[in-house]
């Protein structure tokens, strides 16, 4: 999210100079990555349609980006993960399901979806079966709860979820994106906690 929110640089921006800043900071984030053999994420860096930008201008827009920053990955082997963010940080794509069928639709390869369990809280009637329904696009799931605290702090309920990531045989990773509160040491405590828990339902 740095891109955004300490560069103001986003994929769909009206400004063709800033989406290409866009993509070239992405790009060396890829390049990085893919020595580790790690994902690039784009995540708020998607921008969102507002002013002179219409929404069918910011999606073309997001799916050319999507497809260069696609290929950059699969020369490092890896792929691009893409996150539907909730309504109050984007207005262009905040379902799971829409992001796969914009994927699928625009033809965009090797990306893949990140999961964010806070934005599917807010997004998804259904968050477990959100994530059955996309089963064959995720790449990543964001392991945090409905008030972007540790799982296990907010009404999440795990089991169904669960079940859900085992039932579509999700292999990927799981990565706490949460607030370090009460504080930090408390958070990664009961991340854990929550983790074991979801072992054992599984």
């Amino acid at each position: 999210g740095a891109g955004w929110v300490k560069h103001k640089i986003r994929l769909t921006d009206a400004d063709p100079a800033v989406r290409q800043r866009a993509r070239e900071f992405i790009f060396g984030i890829i390049n990085f990555a893919g020595i580790l053999g790690a994902p690039a994420i784009v995540g708020s860096m998607q921008g969102r349609f507002e002013g002179a930008v219409s929404r069918e201008q910011a999606l073309d827009r997001l799916a050319d980006a999507l497809r260069a920053l696609g290929e950059r990955a699969s020369g490092h082997g890896v792929p691009l993960l893409y996150e539907p963010l909730n309504r109050y940080e984007t207005n262009l794509i905040c379902r799971a399901a829409d992001a796969a069928k914009f994927i699928e639709e625009r033809g965009i390869k090797n990306v893949k979806l990140l999961c964010d369990l806070f934005h599917m809280n807010i997004e998804e009637a259904d968050v477990a079966g959100a994530l059955r329904a996309v089963a064959p696009h995720l790449g990543h799931v964001h392991w945090a709860d409905s008030n972007r605290h540790a799982m296990g702090f907010g009404h999440t309920s795990v089991a169904p979820i669960a079940a859900a990531l085992r039932d579509i045989g999700y292999a990927g990773y799981l990565s706490a994106e949460v607030f370090p509160l009460p504080d930090a040491e408390a958070a990664a405590a009961q991340t854990m906690v929550s983790l074991r828990t979801l072992s054992a339902s599984a």
